[in-house]
């Protein structure tokens, strides 16, 4: 099986933050909003796409 180095590397980080918080996703959330806020000036706010509803 093919196994991306890319890949493998994101599923690290993600394994090495969530265990620097015990796994606690309030505390990753916390931290989330956090980051968030110290960079809200480069933050994109892109419209929301909603697709034509058909008629029946």
């Amino acid at each position: 099986m093919f196994k991306d180095e890319i890949v493998s590397e994101i599923h690290r980080y993600r394994e090495e933050y969530a265990e620097s918080f015990n796994y606690d996703l309030n505390a990753i959330f916390e931290d989330l909003r956090k980051k968030q806020a110290a960079h809200r000036h480069k933050l994109v706010k892109l419209p929301i796409k909603r697709q034509p509803t058909k008629s029946v």
